[in-house]
């Protein structure tokens, strides 16, 4: 009976273990699909089970589809709620600024009064004070004046007794004056003594002696009564009046008041205040103290040495005419160049690498009736956008040249922009009129949608057909840009100081840093110092736009100025200053406030927008070393590479700047791991040897684009590869054989495309994946096969799955890599763009 009953349980126990076998069999096929099936004790195999698993997909997707917007329109919410909340912060704060500004500005007035009551009073004091002195002196000097009288008088009207015997006191003040003891001896007190002077008796010479003494002791008793009288009256305190900087130091500001520190410093502290001699107070504070000092301020900014810098308008009577600044503008490739040599009768477009422009030219022609143009050629190709505003910015006339052939571009159009930014006039310049697919009248109708009318269209924009190549229409060109000049009565003052503004700059080998500059008003002249943006210099050399040295330049002119201490910005101002002092406060001033601006823009970069973007995902970073020939050409390719960027890859310019590349430019490459760009500057020995031994590779390039091109394919390396899905084939199974030790082996036929062994597949049983997973075996008959084509019969076996059932679809697949490219990453980000509920409604 015991024995019945083990046998019992024991077969209980298979049973379980069984049927836990089938449950996580099943559970395993579900895992895949992200649920998991909870029929325990039901045939794995059967349709109820399979039905259950549908209704619970079906509620799985559809619960996802309707929840998966709620956390993203909770985050967008709660995004703005921050954002609203930090507006109003900001909008409080302004406020409470404002306050704090009318409490100030109240503030400074009533200290002025104050002072204005102080001072008043001290005048008060200082006039009563003088007219007790002169008072005072005057009844001394009166006393003094009675006294004398009255002793004349008394000697006058003495009487003439006989001479008494001399005391002992009269004795010893006659022994202290050798005059009067020898006189006294000679005498000897006999008659004829008494005679030769002059019938006075000792008794009157006694007397006078006295007085001569008293006097004498009287005038040197009041020269020293008068001098300790003077040292000991108080001296009179001196008003400076203090000139307060933003920030100042203590020890500077007592020195500005000619006061001692420490008397300073026990101000401050009796106004509750700690502070060194070394500390830097700010303006409000520094002019408390100097009103407590009793000195006047006078409260200064650092933007003040700007002050007065640019030159006011000129008197009218002082103006004369002055040739016009014309820029040439126009779509890459479109004969800009070409026409400016055909004007100044040079070859400029064959020196240029390429044969596209990449730098902006200034040059001065004198046509045939002997008046003077100065032209301006930019670039074409549309990563030099900050080269076409400068250009239209400092500009009379804009010559927008379109090709004939070619008709209105993309730059095109962004000239014409550039030049209603500017709001010059535009004349448009038809060139290669010359081919025989010019068509000028298709140039003309595509301008009209950008409201360039011709005349003869009723509108007012000049079109000149030319042709740069032959010469043709240029007499016309001309023509019509001195007219524009004309209707604009250009005049300039051409004997006052010189201001104008960079059109390009480089760091020459030879010459170190050149800047070319039109001069828009006076006359630059050799000697003259001169604020460039946060450089400045002296001018040792004026070089035209020939080649050849000019002692000065005149309004409108064009030329190369030798003399910077630094290479400055292209599209800065310049303006010619009195002094050496002035020119390096100005740079200063302006160095200071760009490196503040440099680092807002740095601590700018945390804010809620920009740390939420990070927690999406890490972009990857290109770091570059630009170096170029030019600041114009380097500026152009710094903003070209920080538009290559997408969320995944982004290019960091580590640093970018004007010459040759150094050994400095190696070291900082190497330690922000970039990559080292050369446009047209090369790398000396020493930084090359560097180069050699870090691993670093320098990359040197004369054409624009063949630079980005090189970057976007550097980026795609960054980037992962996309994996995609590529379907091989299906089979169906027919027939199910069970091994022992083996498993379970589906016959199949091959239905479509092929299967092969150790790629992936799934198992569909009635349209839905049961199981993912991988071919272990394949067979034909008896001989094992790597691919079994259309057609075929096969057998084979799925790895680590047993389940399989007559009817069954085997599908073969496998995952390929593929490369991902910059340009399909931003094809697919303007897809998704337009893809959106807000583009569609737009």
């Amino acid at each position: 009976m015991t024995d019945d009953k083990k046998k019992d349980t024991k077969l209980t126990t298979e049973e379980k273990q069984d049927d836990k076998k089938k449950t996580l069999s099943v559970g395993g096929t579900l895992s895949i699909g992200g649920t998991l099936s909870t029929s325990g004790g039901a045939s794995s195999g059967g349709k109820s089970g399979v039905a259950v698993e549908v209704r619970k997909r079906r509620d799985f997707s559809s619960a996802g589809s309707n929840t998966s917007g709620a956390p993203v329109s909770g985050e967008l919410s709660e995004r703005a709620r921050v954002l609203e909340e930090a507006r109003k912060n900001a909008e409080q704060e302004e406020q409470r600024r404002e306050e704090e500004r009318k409490r100030l500005e109240a503030l400074k007035k009533e200290q002025s009064a104050d002072i204005e009551r102080k001072k008043s009073a001290e005048e008060e004091r200082r006039q009563k004070e003088e007219e007790a002195k002169k008072a005072a002196e005057e009844e001394e000097k009166r006393k003094a004046e009675e006294a004398k009288k009255a002793a004349t008088e008394a000697v006058k009207e003495a009487p003439a007794p006989a001479a008494p015997a001399p005391s002992q006191e009269d004795s010893n003040r006659r022994g202290g004056n050798k005059k009067s003891d020898n006189r006294n001896n000679n005498s000897g007190g006999d008659d004829f003594g008494g005679k030769k002077r002059s019938g006075r008796n000792a008794y009157v010479e006694d007397l006078e002696a006295r007085f001569r003494a008293t006097s004498r002791y009287a005038r040197q008793n009041n020269r020293r009564g008068g001098g300790n009288q003077q040292s000991s009256e108080p001296k009179e305190k001196v008003i400076r009046e203090v000139t307060i900087p933003e920030a100042i130091t203590v020890s500077e500001l007592a020195n500005r008041m000619s006061e001692r520190v420490a008397d300073v410093v026990k101000k401050f502290m009796m106004m509750g205040q700690m502070v060194t001699q070394n500390a830097i107070i700010d303006q409000e504070t520094a002019a408390l103290i100097v009103e407590e000092m009793g000195h006047k301020y006078t409260l200064v900014s650092e933007a003040d040495v700007e002050d007065n810098l640019i030159p006011v308008d000129d008197e009218k009577q002082l103006t004369t005419e002055r040739p016009p600044v014309v820029t040439v503008m126009g779509h890459v490739d479109h004969g800009k160049t070409t026409l400016l040599d055909t004007i100044r009768r040079t070859a400029v477009a064959d020196r240029e690498a390429g044969g596209i422009t990449q730098h902006i030219g200034a040059y001065q022609v004198t046509n045939k009736a002997g008046r003077k143009l100065t032209f301006i050629d930019t670039p074409g190709h549309a990563a030099f956008t900050s080269m076409r505003a400068r250009g239209a910015a400092v500009t009379d006339v804009v010559i927008l040249v379109v090709a004939a052939d070619d008709g209105v571009m993309p730059q095109t159009v962004e000239a014409i922009k550039h030049a209603r930014a500017a709001e010059v006039p535009i004349v448009v310049a038809v060139n290669k009129c010359d081919k025989p697919e010019a068509n000028p009248d298709r140039v003309k109708q595509e301008l009209l949608s950008h409201e360039l009318i011709a005349e003869e269209f009723g509108g007012d924009t000049i079109f000149v057909n030319v042709s740069a190549k032959k010469g043709t229409g240029i007499e016309e060109l001309e023509e019509m840009v001195l007219l524009q000049s004309e209707v604009l009565d250009l005049k300039a003052n051409a004997k006052r100081e010189a201001n104008g503004v960079v059109v390009e700059s480089q760091l020459d080998k030879g010459r170190g840093p050149v800047a070319t500059v039109i001069v828009q008003g006076g006359t630059l002249e050799i000697g003259n110092l001169l604020v460039v943006g946060n450089t400045w210099g002296r001018v040792r050399a004026l070089v035209n736009d020939r080649g050849d040295r000019v002692k000065k330049a005149g309004p409108a002119m064009p030329v190369e100025i030798i003399g910077l201490q630094g290479v400055p910005e292209a599209g800065e101002t310049f303006v010619v200053v009195e002094s050496e002092k002035k020119a390096k406060e100005v740079a200063e001033y302006r160095d200071k406030k760009r490196r503040e601006a440099e680092q807002a823009a740095k601590a700018g970069g945390r804010t809620l927008e920009n740390l939420l973007a990070q927690q999406v995902g890490d972009q990857k970073q290109l770091a570059v070393v630009v170096k170029g020939d030019v600041q114009g050409s380097v500026e152009a390719i710094a903003e070209s590479l920080k538009k290559q960027g997408t969320d995944e890859v982004v290019v960091n310019v580590v640093h970018s700047a004007v010459g040759v590349i150094t050994e400095s430019d190696v070291m900082l490459a190497s330690a922000s791991n970039a990559i080292i760009i050369g446009f047209n500057v090369r790398a000396g020995s020493q930084a090359r040897d560097l180069a050699e031994r870090e691993g670093l590779e320098i990359r040197y390039y004369s054409i624009i684009y063949n630079l980005i091109d090189d970057v976007k394919a550097a980026m795609s390396g960054l980037l992962a590869p996309t994996v995609e899905e590529n379907n091989l084939g299906m089979a169906e199974v027919r027939e199910v054989y069970t091994v022992s030790k083996v498993g379970t082996i589906a016959g199949c036929m091959v239905t479509e495309g092929l299967l092969r062994r150790n790629a992936k597949c799934r198992v569909l049983r009635d349209g839905i994946v049961i199981h993912d997973g991988e071919i272990d075996t394949l067979k034909r008959f008896k001989d094992d096969a790597k691919e079994v084509q259309t057609g075929y019969e096969c057998g084979l076996m799925v790895k680590s799955y047993n389940d399989i059932k007559e009817g069954d679809q085997i599908e073969c697949y496998e995952m390929l890599e593929k490369a991902v490219s910059i340009d399909d990453l931003k094809k697919a980000a303007e897809k998704s763009k337009d893809d959106t509920p807000e583009a569609a409604n737009s």
